[in-house]
């Protein structure tokens, strides 16, 4: 943080004089990399890369029991037909199922993630917000998925977006804290860029593209614009932060896509599941179809696998 905002400066300060975006630049890049071609031998190490990344996902008003614990068992065992395949990065859930899911998980590496803040709309009070993030934290989480208000950041009120980043990191404790920007509704790749870097210097682990709550969800040229900033934060403060693009992510294809373009931004130290991860629920299952595909050459239909 020090490093980044200048002597005597506010946030405000900072985050006005962040860089601007060249627009066409960004999207040119990703075309560009979106053409490369990878052989059959990376393709499978990218295929088995993107398993153990992912954030398996499910966010929904009628998540049980029941529909906890099994995702845990699938995060835990993707294909139980294939001992090779790994385990999933960590589940991502509710507070109120955190401490089921850390039962149901107990023994393997995955990690609970945990939504918090108000998600998705982040519009309750600052109390309310840090009291479900010590709750969460608590109850086992070992990450905290906050929502920014993004209110506040498009009325340019960095410092209160600022104070309550700081305020949910250190209510997390331990539990590492990734910072959801909602890039559907900051309106601009300038915005995006502020925003990351508001983010990294109030004390995220990671940042996030989005809820995926929110249209557009997390796209390639948004990712590129936070991965740039993440390279540009650590060039300037020293400090390593992590990103998860979150929301419409499912196919093999596009995950292979993504992770061309954090090689191609950030390089191989960010090619692990400590700094990388992908927020999905449907992508896991094309990325088992694919690896079944490359290994016998033929596809598998999607009803082969166990429904996330």
């Amino acid at each position: 943080m020090r490093a980044w905002v200048g002597r005597g400066e506010g946030i405000e300060t900072m985050v006005e004089r962040v860089g601007g975006v060249d627009q066409v630049g960004v999207e040119e890049r990703v075309d560009s990399l979106k053409k490369r071609s990878i052989k059959r031998e990376s393709k499978l190490w990218a295929l088995d890369l993107a398993i153990r990344m992912i954030d398996l996902t499910t966010l929904e008003g009628k998540d049980t029991q029941g529909k906890v614990r099994a995702l845990c068992a699938k995060g835990m065992r993707p294909d139980p037909s294939d001992p090779n395949i790994p385990s999933v990065a960590a589940i991502c859930i509710y507070p109120s199922h955190v401490m089921l899911a850390k039962q149901a998980l107990a023994g393997s590496t995955v990690k609970v993630a945990a939504v918090s803040t108000g998600f998705p709309a982040g519009q309750t009070y600052t109390d309310v917000k840090l009291l479900e993030t010590r709750m969460a934290a608590e109850a086992g989480a070992d990450e905290i998925d906050m929502v920014i208000d993004r209110a506040a950041f498009l009325e340019g009120d960095y410092r209160h977006v600022f104070d309550e980043i700081v305020a949910v990191k250190e209510a997390c404790g331990n539990a590492h804290l990734k910072v959801i920007l909602e890039t559907g509704e900051l309106e601009t790749y300038d915005n995006v860029r502020r925003a990351s870097i508001l983010a990294m210097a109030a004390g995220a682990d990671f940042i996030k593209t989005s809820t995926g709550k929110v249209t557009p969800a997390a796209t390639l040229p948004v990712t590129l614009v936070m991965l740039e900033a993440i390279r540009d934060f650590h060039r300037r403060t020293g400090r390593v932060v992590g990103m998860k693009p979150a929301g419409g992510i499912r196919t093999a294809k596009e995950a292979i896509s993504y992770l061309v373009v954090l090689y191609e931004t950030l390089g191989p130290r960010w090619m692990t599941p400590d700094l990388f991860r992908f927020g999905a629920s449907s992508l896991l299952n094309d990325v088992l179809m694919q690896i079944r595909k490359e290994r016998t050459g033929r596809y598998q239909g999607p009803d082969y696998f166990t429904i996330d």
